[in-house]
């Protein structure tokens, strides 16, 4: 598969896959056969955080990923952690996956929203809390993620969705540089909704590059295009929202064609989907 070197050193899979899901909505049988699958099918580039799958993303993913860890890169997050009605969530997932499975067979597809409802966003914060950012709430959440992932370094570290502008950037930016100094991250970045990057404009290139949602034919795609489209970034729900008449294949080859120095992560759990889109970039 085509590669990209967002950093210089650390290059990934032009594809990326999308941890989100795993110990959430997708159970472990099936999140090992796509992980398999994605290996297969030349995805290198893996996108995690500490708050996915009510907690147990990381683990889960580090465990499976393990033999691997030298061919792959690996992307965690800090600022959003699951809270003790997460962990209770435990026993009764597969409960919920199966329903919501029965459910969705009975269910016309619908076009897919921009981005989150309120009503959406506000469950999904029930099962989890923000923590503060500064350096010693920071360097605790990264080697949790390290010991979840088994891993001595994470490629990248990501500060995750923050809804406020970071006022405490400059010791954010020397904490994460201490982290490279001490070879436990190799790039540091900043995950964020479109729609909140004003919060973050005084400060944006402090990161050594953003991931954010972008899909062809959103409010502001061109406006993205002519600001960053040399620019190294990852990103996420590639095919949620935008131009509703173009489908999925034309969606990720458009994006690739747009910005050449960045990665599309799509959460492919459906292996006949994954190998489709993996051989877009092959």
């Amino acid at each position: 598969m085509k590669q990209i070197e967002l950093v210089s050193g650390i290059k990934s899979s032009v594809l990326g896959f999308g941890c989100a899901p795993i110990m959430g909505s997708v159970g472990g049988n099936k999140a090992k056969r796509a992980l398999d699958c994605a290996i297969d099918n030349g995805i290198t580039h893996f996108d995690i955080a500490r708050s996915y799958g009510y907690g147990e993303a990381e683990k889960f993913v580090g465990r499976h990923l393990k033999a691997k860890r030298k061919d792959i890169i690996i992307a965690s997050k800090a600022g959003i952690k699951a809270n003790f009605k997460a962990k209770l969530m435990g026993p009764i997932k597969p409960i919920i996956r199966y329903g919501l499975s029965k459910l969705k067979k009975n269910t016309p597809a619908a076009p897919a929203p921009l981005q989150e409802t309120n009503n959406t966003a506000q469950i999904a914060d029930s099962f989890h809390y923000r923590i503060t950012l500064n350096a010693s709430e920071l360097r605790k959440s990264l080697e949790e993620s390290l010991k979840a992932l088994g891993t001595d370094y994470l490629d990248y570290f990501f500060i995750h969705e923050p809804f406020h502008m970071l006022e405490n950037i400059e010791e954010l930016a020397d904490c994460a540089n201490k982290f490279k100094e001490e070879g436990k991250i190799k790039a540091w970045g900043l995950a964020f909704m479109m729609n909140q990057k004003h919060l973050h404009t005084t400060y944006i290139n402090k990161f050594d590059l953003l991931q954010f949602n972008n899909s062809p034919g959103m409010e502001g795609y061109q406006n993205i295009i002519n600001e960053r489209s040399t620019s190294s970034n990852i990103f996420f729900s590639p095919l949620r929202g935008g131009d509703m008449d173009m489908k999925p294949a034309e969606k990720l080859k458009k994006l690739s064609a747009d910005f050449q120095k960045s990665v599309i992560l799509c959460s492919m759990f459906n292996e006949k989907h994954l190998i489709s889109n993996a051989k877009l970039f092959m």
